[in-house]
């Protein structure tokens, strides 16, 4: 590497931030707030590296940005080098200082209002310098972050079998009706029993969607799903209002609407905590630990109050 091209990469490591962002997001606005900068100021950096570069990376689209031909070259040949740089800082601060440092934590959207928060303000006030970035997905987004290396951590519902994983429990699954539905109040129901009846679902992307599928295509019949829907406590409202019944696990907070109903055969899934394939810092390895050993503490209690007969 000649002295002119080295100067030259060395302008560009500072801006590859901004251009992996802008060229991620494929708008200036949402990429300035995720950067926490103006928008000017990202302008001005993208226009750094395209002067650095000498060509130009980014063309207009609709209201967006998108990526010439150039700029796709040079974002697949550098997609990772800032996240890289970061680990490696990372982990010489953490190996620095083991009760510090970042953790990039992910959860599932069915154990977010009680059990997680609970376990993370138990571990904060064990390890107040530790910082935590939150992510809450469904299973199949968690394991594309943690697989591509944008999480260190992740509490899944099931587990990937082809990530490092330590079980930590299960998760019962039951039928959910509305009080005034003609199983409410039942000891155990037949998925069977179930065919004729509107179900309230997921889309067919999530685990516990699968589940019913799986387990309706069991008992001899497809569940006819009248609503889908990502937010599952807006689904068990919807299942309080009567438009249907819905196989779930247990909410984590009081939903007096509802009515829990056991399967006649039980359906339980597996709780993991997943790791990517990689050295952990001691900071993501303190966190990993404690989760371990304190989580069904907090996942996993029964917190259902039976419905009168």
């Amino acid at each position: 590497m000649d002295e002119s091209t080295s100067s030259q990469v060395e302008a560009l490591v500072p801006l590859l931030a901004a251009f992996e962002v802008a060229a991620n997001e494929g708008h200036i606005t949402r990429a300035s707030q995720l950067l926490g900068v103006p928008q000017s100021s990202l302008s001005r950096r993208l226009k750094a590296v395209e002067k650095n570069v000498g060509v130009q990376l980014f063309q207009s689209a609709g209201r967006g940005i998108a990526l010439t031909p150039a700029g796709r070259e040079l974002f697949e040949r550098t997609r990772g080098l800032v996240r890289a740089l970061d680990d490696a800082v990372s982990v010489v601060r953490s190996n620095a200082d083991p009760d510090s440092g970042l953790v990039r934590f992910g959860f599932p959207l069915s154990l977010g209002p009680v059990s997680v928060p609970a376990l993370l303000a138990d571990f904060h006030a064990d390890a107040p310098r530790i910082r935590l970035h939150l992510v809450q997905a469904h299973g199949e987004a968690l394991t594309d972050l943690i697989r591509t290396g944008q999480l260190d951590l992740a509490v899944m519902i099931p587990s990937p079998t082809d990530l490092p994983a330590i079980m930590l429990g299960h998760q019962r699954i039951h039928l959910y009706v509305a009080r005034q539905h003609r199983l409410a109040g039942r000891e155990t129901v037949d998925i069977a029993e179930l065919s004729e009846e509107v179900f309230i679902a997921n889309p067919p992307t999530y685990h516990v969607r699968s589940l019913l599928d799986s387990c309706c295509a069991e008992a001899g019949f497809t569940p006819h799903v009248a609503f889908e829907i990502t937010e599952f406590e807006t689904l068990r409202s919807l299942v309080a209002h009567g438009l249907g019944i819905a196989l779930l696990p247990e909410p984590e907070t009081p939903h007096p609407d509802l009515c829990r109903v056991p399967l006649t055969v039980p359906r339980d899934r597996t709780i993991g905590l997943v790791s990517g394939n990689h050295r952990p810092t001691r900071a993501v390895a303190r966190l990993r630990d404690y989760i371990a050993h304190h989580a069904m503490t907090h996942i996993g209690r029964s917190r259902y109050q039976k419905c009168p007969q």
